[in-house]
């Protein structure tokens, strides 16, 4: 497969979607190695001439920034900063998303305004090629300046220190540099800066956001059609016309999409004794699409931050210039994963919703979804467990990009929180997940009494694929085993959107 080149074109989060998916290797485009070579010779020869001292070329970091370091010593300065900054404590970052900070590190270092050396960005991309990644840990950066305990932690490997995974089998850098005939890079002067002061790890967990909250926005639609079916819900509530006078794309595309997953249905045609429904059935094109336009928000800022240059001071070659200023503050990105926790959590929310409206023993159903409630609990608990992710996802909406602790003496007296709302938001994306497996679970079991009709072809073919992992309860049974399939039905699925 040929390789995804590193270069000035905007990187969109399809396109990192289908890099990941096809486990495609990466290289520098000739484009980036001539910027890249460019910028530090510019730096080299800058550093070199002036007189004047250059931020984190020449002097110390945050509040030691009158610092004046000499030459002989700029070389153990960079490597004193990544070592000192790798103070990442908690729990390990996923691979998957460590894996997504080597890339977009390699992105943002590539354009030529950061003066690294391309040994040190090809380092990098000779990690994520080989599957090498290192050990990084969720918590210790407040989002500005950049996240940098994080990066420390992600570039410690590249000066031989630090841990990282191989095949899922943990090494360290010496082990890893020596298996593959790697030699420690040498940081020049601002290399070190570079690496740490990047937004890379807040992006790249938004990245990974990204990808799955679109997935379980469409899931929603397709789990909350059956749940309608289900509860023989009416159709009216779905007509265009009625989402054509509040135009809102998300409302237009949830209504659009579950009215043409329940063509064909035998249950939604038929006639109703009710004349509405509860608003979590009723109100899905308002509920699932003002997630929808969250979720297009958010990927439009998040997709401008990984095209971006966020380290300090940003170096401009033509023009001669280096600037030190503010690029790496996580604020853009700490909003909107913020904004993302509680669009996500919106959608957990209104599926426990339906759940509790299928166990009710209303519209024909049996209390708790069994034949023979009383001496079965049935589908009683289950609705419990998604109450109480629901009532966690809840806390974990409190906004972390509303709060700021200063830090460095006072230097940097304004931080953006960001990486929390980051690793927190990870939590209500996956808890949605659990959430929505439990609606399908219940969902399916109640469609089940509504035999002999059909819904829709593409629903009974769903749930047709479903009923191989979860079989129709009859009697109570062991439900977490049950849940725990229905969850992982959930993670295997593929979307086409």
């Amino acid at each position: 497969m040929k390789k995804h080149q590193i270069s000035t074109k905007f990187l969109s989060i399809e396109k990192v979607t289908k890099i990941i998916e096809r486990k495609q290797k990466i290289e520098l485009s000739e484009e980036a190695i001539a910027a890249v070579k460019k910028c530090r010779d510019f730096l080299d020869t800058k550093a070199a001439k002036s007189a004047e001292p250059i931020y984190g070329v020449t002097t110390g970091f945050g509040s030691l920034c009158n610092k004046h370091i000499s030459p002989e010593d700029l070389s153990t300065l960079q490597r004193n900063l990544v070592i000192s900054h790798a103070c990442g404590v908690g729990e390990e970052v996923p691979q998957e998303i460590v894996q997504l900070m080597l890339l977009m590190k390699i992105q943002s270092l590539s354009y030529g305004h950061s003066g690294v050396q391309v040994d040190t960005i090809q380092r990098l991309v000779d990690f994520y090629n080989k599957g090498v990644y290192p050990v990084v840990y969720q918590q210790g950066s407040l989002g500005a300046s950049g996240d940098l305990a994080p990066l420390a932690h992600l570039s410690l490997p590249i000066i031989g220190m630090g841990e990282v995974y191989y095949r899922n089998k943990k090494y360290s850098a010496a082990e890893i540099n020596e298996k593959f005939g790697w030699k420690p890079i040498t940081l020049k002067s601002k290399e070190g800066l570079a690496l740490l002061n990047g937004t890379q790890f807040m992006s790249s967990y938004a990245v990974w956001l990204l990808m799955k909250a679109r997935k379980l926005s469409w899931l929603a639609d397709i789990i909350g059609a059956i749940s309608l079916e289900a509860f023989d819900g009416r159709i009216e509530p779905f007509n265009m016309l009625v989402h054509l006078v509040r135009p809102h794309a998300g409302q237009i595309i949830t209504a659009a999409h579950i009215t043409q997953l329940l063509e064909g249905s035998e249950i939604i045609a038929q006639h109703k004794e009710h004349v509405q429904d509860p608003y979590s059935f009723r109100c899905m094109p308002q509920v699932h699409g003002a997630s929808k336009d969250a979720i297009e928000h958010v990927q439009n800022v998040v997709e401008t931050e990984i095209n971006s240059v966020t380290d300090n001071p940003t170096v401009f070659p033509d023009e001669d210039i280096i600037v030190s200023a503010g690029n790496f503050h996580g604020q853009p990105l700490a909003l909107v994963l913020d904004f993302l926790s509680i669009a996500m959590a919106e959608l957990g929310n209104i599926s426990e919703r339906r759940i509790y409206q299928l166990i009710s023993g209303k519209r024909g159903l049996p209390s708790f979804l069994v034949k023979n409630p009383g001496l079965n609990s049935g589908f009683m608990i289950p609705q419990y467990a998604a109450a109480s992710i629901v009532n966690q996802n809840k806390a974990f909406t409190m906004p972390c990009s509303t709060d700021s602790i200063e830090s460095s003496q006072g230097q940097e007296d304004h931080v953006s929180m960001g990486a929390n709302a980051a690793t927190k938001c990870y939590l209500v994306v996956n808890n949605v997940e659990k959430i929505l497996g439990i609606e399908l679970f219940n969902a399916a079991q109640a469609l089940d009494f509504r035999k002999p009709l059909k819904s829709s072809d593409f629903i009974e073919d769903f749930v047709k694929c479903y009923r191989e992992f979860v079989p129709f309860v009859e009697n109570d049974t062991y439900m977490h085993e049950l849940i725990q399939k229905s969850i992982d039905f959930i993670k295997g699925v593929r979307v086409v959107m």
